[in-house]
């Protein structure tokens, strides 16, 4: 059977989150066609609409209240503006929540509970909710209460440890990703977290209390980097751009520039050596295996450097790619969405913004080939839709105009 607006299409989402981790989870559910509620506070909401420069411009070329920052993690959203702390606002909130089959919250540990909005009592209410709480350290723990930022969790969790160039090369020390990684993977984890959820209540009947911590997917997310420490006891370190693991993989420089050699097996090996004209490489006993490569990386680059000196990036990136190599260049920003490959996936969109400008987004990279994703509205203004979503809740023009009045929205 196919669906018209995605596969999420009827589900609801109150998110009353802010800032990246648990909103980049909620326009992912947006994007799968769910009807995605934010609720922000009258006249500031969510932070990063702030957290700028760049903002949007408007027709005229002046700054809009719209970050960059904020129109990355909020597409496919209604607004609304709520005060939780107001009784009028923490019913309005309620009722959202009588409606809703999944909540997003990222306040401090018993925020919400102080307004009768925690997870215990809105799953009083509603059975049937998913309630979804995404803080730094999660709702248990000695650090439970504090808060958390990316940054800090790069670096606690381990990632700035495994990150950077080595220790004693010129640039060495820990680096932070140039994305915010660990909220990205938050938000990642929450939308799977739900969508389990959401499964196992199609079998049950029964909601669910989530609780994910930044730091909690952080550590998850060492992956191989954590097993290397666990299997040898050895505590992984900075590596510049080489892989631990797997080699030849690094930056390597042609007579004209730099470039991505990524072989990752015995196979890619021998047809790199094919194409660069040195066949006995791939036979040399340092070199037959991944593990020997490994141990005599530092022979087999100086090596490869040797070699690739006398290519133009251009011939060279051309007769891997033919070989079945994986190369490429290390693109800028622009370059990537100049790139064949992400023209023709359309990841680049442009959408109808309510200032009267276009305004562009990073497309989804989810495919469906039945449940087909509807077109991504743009980031809603702030209260948006605050008039629209309250008359769904049967407030009339009066009441809506009394909780104004009482800055409850």
């Amino acid at each position: 059977m196919s669906f018209s607006f995605g596969p999420l299409s009827h589900v609801r989402v109150l998110d009353l989150s802010r800032i990246l981790a648990a909103p980049w989870a909620g326009q992912i559910l947006a994007d799968l066609g769910a009807q995605v509620t934010k609720v922000e506070r009258p006249g500031v909401g969510d932070d990063t609409r702030a957290w700028g420069p760049p903002f949007l411009k408007d027709a005229e070329g002046r700054d809009t209240r719209e970050a960059g920052y904020y129109l990355a993690v909020n597409r496919g959203k209604r607004s609304i503006t709520v005060s939780l702390d107001k009784p009028e606002g923490q019913r309005i909130v309620r009722e959202l929540a009588m409606n809703s089959d999944i909540i997003l919250e990222n306040y401090k540990a018993g925020t919400l509970e102080r307004y009768g909005l925690d997870q215990a009592s809105l799953r009083k209410l509603n059975p049937r909710l998913i309630y979804c709480s995404v803080t730094g350290f999660g709702q248990t723990g000695p650090r439970k209460d504090q808060p958390a930022y990316d940054f800090l969790i790069q670096a606690m969790g381990g990632l700035m440890s495994v990150t950077g160039e080595r220790d004693g090369q010129p640039g060495g020390g820990p680096q932070k990703v140039g994305i915010p990684i660990v909220d990205l993977m938050t938000g990642m984890y929450t939308a799977v977290s739900v969508l389990a959820a959401l499964a196992r209540r199609n079998e049950t009947g029964i909601g669910d209390s989530i609780d994910i911590a930044m730091l909690d997917v952080q550590v998850a997310t060492l992956s191989n980097q954590a097993m290397n420490y666990l299997v040898s006891g050895k505590a992984p370190a900075r590596n510049g751009n080489a892989h631990p693991n797997i080699q030849p993989q690094d930056v390597y420089a042609c007579a004209d520039g730099d470039f991505i050699l990524v072989v990752g097996n015995d196979g890619q090996f021998t047809k790199l050596c094919d194409a660069l004209g040195v066949a006995d490489w791939a036979r040399d006993e340092r070199f037959q295996t991944n593990a020997q490569r490994v141990r005599n990386i530092a022979v087999l680059s100086a090596l490869l450097e040797e070699r690739f000196s006398a290519w133009k990036r251009t011939d060279l990136i051309a007769a891997l790619d033919a070989a079945g190599v994986p190369a490429g260049a290390i693109n800028n920003v622009p370059e990537v969405f100049e790139d064949p490959q992400v023209k023709h996936r359309e990841m680049l969109k442009q959408v109808p913004h309510p200032s009267g400008v276009m305004v562009p987004q990073v497309g989804t990279p989810m495919r469906f080939a039945e449940a087909k994703l509807q077109s991504c509205a743009a980031p809603p203004l702030l209260g948006q839709h605050s008039d629209d979503i309250l008359t769904e809740l049967g407030y009339d023009a009066t009441a809506i105009a009394e909780l104004r009045t009482s800055g409850a929205i």
